[in-house]
């Protein structure tokens, strides 16, 4: 449904976006994930042809975006970061005046009015004025533009940027209810974002896609081996010989000792459940087992992984280039 190839988009020596490459299936709701200043909100503007590419491709529903322009902004809905909203407008005002530039038939605009006041749930504030609204039904009026002609694809820029908690959980949860009616791909710098919305991630870091997947495939990809917690009552006994002769773990690390309960956390080779064989080992030993769990790598793990080591590399990279120069001025 939203197929990027190739993207690329610089402003004179700065390159903004560089060479990304993603795909985004029917009904999918992904999350553009990256730092600020990481080339979210510049491939969303490409995306809905907003600026043009320096060079690459971008198709929306089977159109290119820069070669059948109309065709693929009929199919679209965007959210930018800050809504486009009159604020001299009431909200049906707005939004019939949104539906006369985006085509919706006479006959069919003021039901598609009505509805996207209702699914978005601003119809209690339809003869307000936008400019008396607050942060978050101003979002919500701006999605509700974004669903008037009832779009394949939806762009959402920064959703719930500015919004207090309650609404944040007020627009995740809309975000969500609009999926499989809409393909959704939405930008954010925020991570629960992403973890509570999103089936699916690419991470976006100065201008490249540095990993994509779900959090639980880059979590895989990420890692070599598997984390297990355990709290024992050792009775003052330590467990570390009996859990690294089960055969599959790597390595221990005790990391609290509370009179005689005892946590460890216990690395396994990755892809072998031995949370059988510790609960075994331990029992075997007399201990009282208090707690057994896996240990998973969130997502601000997973990003900040990614885009530490993007950083290390570029700042290795900018090293070896100094020292090669003068290394060759010297010589």
């Amino acid at each position: 449904m939203i197929e990027v190839q190739h993207l690329t988009k610089t402003y004179g020596s700065v390159t903004a976006v560089d060479d990304i490459s993603f795909r985004v299936e029917p009904g999918e709701i992904v999350g553009l994930l990256g730092p600020n200043g990481a080339g979210k909100t510049t491939t969303m503007r490409v995306l809905t042809g907003y600026i043009p590419a320096t060079e690459g491709k971008a198709l929306i529903a089977g159109f290119d975006v820069f070669e059948q322009p109309i065709d693929a902004k009929q199919r679209t809905g965007y959210l930018p970061e800050t809504p486009p909203l009159y604020p001299e407008m009431t909200v049906r005002e707005y939004l019939t005046f949104v539906a006369r530039i985006k085509g919706v038939s006479r006959v069919d605009r003021e039901r598609r009015v009505e509805a996207s006041m209702e699914r978005t749930r601003v119809d209690d504030r339809a003869d307000s004025h936008c400019g008396k609204l607050s942060k978050g039904y101003r979002q919500r009026v701006g999605l509700a533009q974004a669903i008037l002609h009832n779009p394949d694809v939806l762009i959402l820029d920064e959703p719930t940027a500015g919004l207090d908690p309650k609404q944040i959980i007020e627009t995740r949860e809309l975000i969500k209810s609009l999926a499989g009616d809409h393909t959704i791909i939405l930008s954010t710098h925020i991570l629960p974002e992403v973890s509570q919305t999103c089936e699916r991630v690419v991470i976006i870091h100065r201008g490249r896609v540095v990993a994509e997947g779900t959090p639980d495939d880059l979590t895989a990809r990420l890692r070599s081996t598997e984390t297990i917690s355990l709290q024992i009552d050792t009775s003052g006994a330590d467990p570390t010989s009996a859990l690294i002769a089960i055969d599959g773990v790597t390595g221990v690390r005790l990391n609290s000792d509370l009179a005689s309960v005892v946590g460890a956390e216990v690395e396994t080779v990755q892809g072998r459940d031995l949370r059988r064989d510790l609960a075994h080992t331990v029992v075997t030993n007399g201990w009282g087992l208090l707690e057994l769990r896996s240990i998973r790598m969130s997502l601000e793990d997973i990003f900040l992984h990614l885009t530490t080591e993007e950083d290390v590399a570029a700042h290795n990279d900018a090293a070896n280039l100094i020292k090669t120069t003068s290394e060759t001025a010297d010589a």
